[in-house]
Formats: C-alpha cells, sequence, structure tokens
C-alpha cells in the first residue's frame, strides 16, 4: 500500500496528555464516587450543527456556545485548507462523565487504549466521543478538527494531523497569538532545543507521541501558516497532492527544498513572534 493508500478501517486520533489525564480522571472519579458507575447511554437532546450531528446525554442548553463554535471551526478549516463540504454526517456523542465515556468505549472498541477524546472512522461512519469535564470544548474543537480533515483527505501524516488538531483547538483568539504552547515553544528555540520535522516524522503511532512532540507538531504548522511565504506554499501544496491521490513525499523535504535554511527560519519565526504579539495588542 503506497503512502495514499486506502484508509485504515479503524481511525483513532488523540493526545498523550489527554490519554493520561482521562486515566487520572478516571481514576479519582472512582475513588471519589464522583463519576459513578456505567449505564448504557439514554440520549436525552440532540442538535446538529453543519455537518455535525450531536447526541448527548444531558441538555445541551448548557454548551450551546461550544457547539455554535463546531460551525465556526468548518468554515474556518474549509477557508484555511480549502476543505470541500463533508459528504456525510459527523456524528458527535457527548457523555455525562468520564464513567460513561469509559464504559460506552470499552465495550464498543474492548481492544482500544482508553482515551478521553476519540475520533473514530469506521467502515466510513465518522464518530467523536467526548465527556463532559472543564477541557470539554477544547477536546471537542480538537476531535472534531481530524473529523473534518478526513471527511476530504485520503490520508494525513500523523504529525501534521495532531498538529492542526492542536492549533484549532484553541479558541479562535488564541491561536496565532496566545496559544499555550507558544511561550515552551519560544523557549525551546531560544535554547536550540526542538524537534524538527524529520523527527516528528519518524513517529508512526500516537503511543509514540510525547508531549514535546505535540508542541512542536502545533508550531511547524503554526510557521507553515503564518511563516514565510515558501512555508505556506509547501504545505498547500502538499495538501494538493494529498487531495489528488498522488505521492506526496515528506512535507520535511519539501521544506529543505522550498528553504534550505528552514531550520533558522523556524527559529527567527519564534523569535520575533513575540514583537508581533505586541503589536497586535
Amino acid at each position: 500500500m503506497g503512502a495514499i493508500g486506502l484508509r485504515r478501517e479503524l481511525t483513532e486520533h488523540l493526545s498523550r496528555r489527554r490519554f493520561l489525564a482521562a486515566g487520572a480522571a478516571v481514576a479519582a472519579g472512582s475513588l471519589c464516587g464522583v463519576a459513578g458507575a456505567y449505564e448504557p447511554p439514554a440520549w436525552v437532546d440532540q442538535r446538529a450543527v453543519g455537518p455535525f450531528l450531536c447526541r448527548s446525554e444531558f441538555p445541551l442548553q448548557g454548551v450551546a456556545a461550544a457547539l455554535d463554535d463546531l460551525a465556526g471551526l468548518e468554515k474556518e478549516l474549509r477557508r484555511v485548507f480549502a476543505l470541500r463540504p463533508c459528504k456525510g454526517p459527523i456524528e458527535v456523542l457527548l457523555f455525562r462523565n468520564a464513567a460513561q465515556h469509559r464504559g460506552y468505549l470499552e465495550r464498543r472498541y474492548p481492544t482500544a487504549p482508553y482515551r478521553r477524546g476519540l475520533y473514530v472512522n469506521q467502515g466510513g461512519r465518522s464518530v467523536v466521543f467526548v465527556y463532559r469535564q472543564p477541557e470539554f470544548e477544547i477536546d471537542l474543537r480538537h476531535e472534531c478538527t481530524h473529523a473534518l480533515l478526513h471527511a476530504d483527505l485520503p490520508m494525513v501524516p500523523l504529525w501534521l494531523d495532531e498538529g492542526i488538531a492542536e492549533y484549532f483547538e484553541a479558541p479562535p483568539e488564541e491561536r496565532a497569538f496566545h496559544h499555550p504552547h507558544l511561550v515552551p515553544v519560544r523557549w525551546g528555540v531560544r535554547l536550540r532545543r526542538f524537534k524538527t520535522v524529520s523527527e516528528l516524522e519518524s513517529k508512526h503511532s500516537v503511543a509514540e507521541l510525547s508531549s514535546s512532540d505535540y508542541r512542536y507538531a502545533w508550531a511547524w504548522t503554526h510557521f507553515m501558516l503564518h511563516g514565510p511565504e515558501p512555508a505556506s506554499r509547501v504545505l498547500w501544496d502538499y495538501l494538493s497532492a494529498v487531495r489528488k491521490m498522488a505521492s506526496p513525499g515528506k512535507i520535511s523535504e519539501r521544506l529543505a527544498e522550498a528553504m534550505p535554511d528552514v531550520e533558522r527560519q523556524f527559529i527567527d519565526h519564534f523569535k520575533g513572534w513575540n514583537a508581533r504579539v505586541a503589536s497586535a495588542g
């Protein structure tokens, strides 16, 4: 099977920090009697938002703003990446707590490791699973970003898939200038301690990704979205090749060809981004 190949029948997307946080949350909830025992889900509310069909174990009125954000997320991804409209609905299942979420997934996907946020594409059915907790909106945007990308693109490299999802998981006003990854990335480039695209490309499963990998996947995505024009062109040309089912090669090789000093320009991009923050107010 080539670089594009066939879609995997089962596709999972999530971050390592979500996996670790999920385990801690369920353990704490079980010990304290907060999460409660699993019961078969009773969907009490439903709402369609753009291509998303949301079903919930709790009234959706309390998360209406988060659901409204999904319509804006779809429009932004279509604008930035020229994504085509979804051909079918993306199901979003919203659980009332960690115990319900975990119990449902363990019964439906017994061999898959548990994750706090999950996107699955199986047999052409695209489903997002999240539960209500303090980072609910972040998880929802992250997993729905994966779903929107894979609704149009036959393949997205793991690191880029996660980098784009990390970028768009933040609310719009934080993505470019105030993302939580920005400060540690700026320190990393000052100390010349950062992950290259080649290093990120060497990771082929979510289990291999560290928190640093997620941070620099976001950083290289940021660089290609907001950095020098040749870097942006590399990203658009790469995604165009993927969309045409052509062999796209590696982004690291495309960047090196377009920008022989790409790592220096990556460093300069983030060194100067603080000044842009100040000028942006």
